[in-house]
């Protein structure tokens, strides 16, 4: 798996899900603006080799928790799970499987841990054909 990024202040950013490839040519982008001295726009990507996380990523209730994060950036995992009217324990459980697959950062504040996402929408990209047959229709 992989992750590019940078920070920015832009209303609308989008983190790229990707299963088994990257937008490379995003990233060359990027590059080749760097070594002209200028600013590349943000580019927010994670890439999967294993259609599990991207079925992580989708489950309702992990999207439930992403969208109430962005819409209401709770102080805690507490606060967290009052917004979603569920267990802590189980938000919590929910938000590290969340931080592993590198969607969300558990920020320690205090005693606390406060969830946070550099983005406002997730556009999933899940090609249905294997590299190999892509390649091969290419060249015909």
């Amino acid at each position: 798996m992989a992750t590019t990024g940078t920070d920015d202040t832009t209303t609308d950013r989008t983190l790229y899900v990707r299963y088994r490839e990257g937008a490379e040519t995003d990233l060359r982008d990027a590059l080749a603006a760097l070594d002209r001295g200028e600013t590349p726009d943000p580019h927010f990507e994670v890439v999967y080799d294993d259609p599990a996380d991207v079925h992580r990523v989708t489950r309702p209730k992990n999207l439930e928790l992403l969208r109430a994060i962005v819409q209401h950036e709770p102080a805690s995992i507490r606060e967290t799970a009052r917004l979603v009217d569920r267990d802590v324990r189980q938000v919590h459980d929910n938000l590290s499987e969340l931080a592993s697959l590198h969607l969300i950062d558990l920020v320690d504040e205090g005693q606390a841990k406060r969830p946070a996402v550099w983005y406002d929408a997730i556009e999933l990209d899940l090609p249905l054909a294997a590299p190999e047959v892509q390649s091969d229709q290419a060249q015909a």
